[in-house]
């Protein structure tokens, strides 16, 4: 018992540290997306894709992925390692190679697809080997996630406006970096052995009633977090140039790393609150506040920063705090010999929704500007907390956290 005790915390440890460095990727063309427009002469479309191509490789990567039943037939620090390490490589040829638009957005295509061999693999090492804590152990590992989503704005921050080179590359080392430390994983006691090809394990998936209400309330989570996690920086330049605050663009870069960063405590101690009165319960209660904030962020924009800094870490201490209880809920649903395919659907899924809202934004605010740009996000978490608080009163609630709902 103690070994595994032992175990646990260090794949924690592990995995957590080579998920954060591995995430660096994800936002590292958003970051320096102000450079780059300016450089290449973008439109604000174009722009928008240089986020939007990850989300979509990510999702042609998770199907395919789920389709041939990959994360459940190949190892999965072998699938993590090398799936980091191949996005590692795409960014690093944007900074080394690439001079205008197209080649790059291709470029974060090819890293979307690659970080589907990051992102569900990483959850399905975890759940691996925590049965209790369980949502605790995705919390973190969401966490480490949201944590090194939000390093490109940091890297910028400090350093690198106006340097569009330096962020992607300390981006791809941080990955590549992540690739290596990985393969010290090793599998945890609740790893089921590697599974055969079986196309028919996705219908029962999309069939199972306890994990379509989950798959919704994640849904509904998603269609607002990537949105506001793309936008939020524009929001907080323009926000602050109408407030008259100085240094306006670099405050919003530190401000835009803080308002991602501080998700990572939400996802840690939901996690737990998660483990000890239910899934359904602590997602409900996360979208709520976070959907409430898509309103109130009309009533913040201009305001000092006395004002906006506490909203804006509220507001993204909460948009992430439920996402990994969404994970675990389907870890504890689904069929155990196909839980990474599970995972990897409903990621896929999931992303695929965010191109729609990550686009819809920057077209509502050519109507109505920065102030309630966001509005248009709060459907999201009441489709979610809809599905969240029906699965609460169904028998499949007794699946999850433990019989707590």
């Amino acid at each position: 018992m103690g070994t595994i005790a032992n175990g646990k915390w260090r794949a924690l440890i592990l995995v957590g540290i080579a998920e954060s460095f591995a995430m660096t990727l994800w936002f590292s063309g958003t970051a320096v997306g102000p450079e780059l427009a300016e450089m290449w002469h973008l439109s604000a479309g174009e722009t928008a894709w240089l986020t939007n191509a990850v989300q979509l490789g990510f999702v042609v990567g998770a199907l395919l992925s789920a389709t041939l039943t990959i994360a459940d037939v190949v190892r999965p620090r072998y699938l993590f390692a090398g799936s980091a390490l191949a996005g590692a490589g795409a960014t690093a040829l944007i900074a080394g190679f690439v001079s205008s638009g197209l080649p790059a957005i291709g470029l974060r295509f090819v890293t979307g697809v690659t970080l589907a061999g990051v992102y569900p693999t990483g959850m399905k090492m975890m759940a691996a080997w925590f049965d209790e804590g369980r949502g605790l152990a995705i919390g973190v590992l969401v966490g480490a996630l949201t944590v090194g989503s939000a390093s490109p704005h940091l890297i910028r921050a400090v350093g690198g406006i106006g340097q569009p080179d330096l962020v992607l590359y300390g981006t791809a080392g941080l990955a590549a970096l992540g690739g290596l430390l990985v393969l010290a994983y090793e599998s945890g006691p609740y790893q089921p052995e590697t599974s055969p090809f079986d196309p028919s394990a996705i219908w029962r998936i999309v069939t199972d009633r306890g994990v379509v209400l989950a798959n919704t309330g994640y849904f509904g989570h998603m269609w607002e977090l990537y949105a506001v996690w793309t936008w939020i920086p524009v929001y907080l330049a323009a926000s602050l140039e109408a407030s008259g605050t100085a240094n306006a663009e670099q405050v919003a870069a530190l401000l835009a790393f803080g308002t991602i960063a501080v998700g990572g405590v939400g996802a840690w101690l939901a996690g737990s609150a998660a483990d000890r009165w239910g899934r359904s319960l602590v997602t409900s209660v996360s979208m709520g506040v976070f959907g409430t904030a898509c309103l109130l962020a009309g009533l913040v924009f201009g305001s000092s920063l006395v004002v906006v800094v506490p909203f804006v870490l509220v507001w993204g201490f909460f948009i992430v705090a439920d996402s990994a209880q969404f994970s675990a809920a389907i870890s504890e649903l689904a069929d155990k010999s196909y839980v990474g395919s599970a995972l990897t659907l409903q990621t896929a899924i999931g992303f695929l929704i965010t191109i729609a809202s990550i686009q819809l934004i920057p077209v509502v605010q050519s109507v109505v500007g920065w102030r309630w740009a966001f509005i248009p996000l709060v459907v999201g978490p009441l489709v979610g907390t809809s599905a969240m608080l029906l699965l609460r009163s169904l028998p499949e609630a007794t699946q999850l956290a433990g019989g707590r709902g």
